[in-house]
């Protein structure tokens, strides 16, 4: 699955060869160029990943990361460093403000994408490109394939998202609203019932390999995707 990337860079020629690199490799890519715009773009939706420039016109890039951190719907949301920084200095007051990595200019854009992709693995796992297996069932993000013991399933878009956030998020329950965060996004107003819906087309897609009863509802709580039988 690609990732909402916002880019929060102040110098234009950068920000330009991030953003077409980004989208180059899937990404939806959104820009802003000082703090104040990063804040308004993180209000209208939440990115996956935030890419943070450390000098901006209207505010360091740590004092940003540590305002993220401290607000409950931006505290989970991966943010990349990005800086000419490169001492060691540097680098432990970016971390110790909230960043997962931090990337020293010049980087090369493969650099980049493999920082992005290990932010994902390590923040929110159903963003990465990774395939994953679960009792003989196997979903590969990259084709957008799902196989149940060597059989194909065929499924909608949106039932391979929900299948997607529960195989790398097994064993806990999730209400029907972070269910809806999670997976539509929480800029996204649809009812909560929407998620029974397509709980049950689910079902009805991993029925033919028998891996429909992984999915387990919880009453008066929400559903749980089973790492094993």
């Amino acid at each position: 699955m690609s990732a909402s990337i916002l880019v929060v860079e102040d110098e234009p020629a950068i920000q330009e060869l991030i953003a077409v690199n980004l989208a180059r490799n899937g990404h939806s890519v959104r820009r802003a160029t000082s703090a104040s715009e990063a804040y308004q773009a993180v209000a209208e939706a939440l990115p996956d990943v935030i890419l943070l420039d450390w000098m901006l016109p209207d505010a360091a890039g740590p004092s940003f990361a540590r305002r993220m951190r401290a607000e409950s719907r931006t505290r989970e949301v991966p943010i990349i460093m990005l800086t000419a920084r490169a001492s060691d200095e540097d680098k432990v007051a970016g971390l110790e403000s909230g960043a997962d990595d931090y990337v020293t200019k010049p980087f090369s854009p493969r650099e980049l994408e493999a920082r992005i992709q290990a932010v994902l693995r390590r923040r929110t796992p159903q963003l990465s490109k990774e395939a994953v297996e679960i009792e003989g069932l196997v979903l590969n993000p990259a084709t957008r394939k799902v196989e149940g013991d060597g059989k194909a399933l065929r499924m909608g878009p949106t039932e391979f998202d929900l299948l997607h956030f529960f195989m790398t998020h097994t064993d806990r329950v999730y209400g029907r609203s972070q269910i809806l965060d999670h997976v539509w996004g929480d800029h996204v107003f649809i009812e909560d019932r929407t998620v029974d819906v397509h709980i049950r087309r689910l079902r009805d897609a991993l029925e033919p390999s028998g891996h429909d009863d992984l999915v387990e509802t919880v009453r008066g709580a929400g559903y749980r995707f089973l790492s094993k039988r």
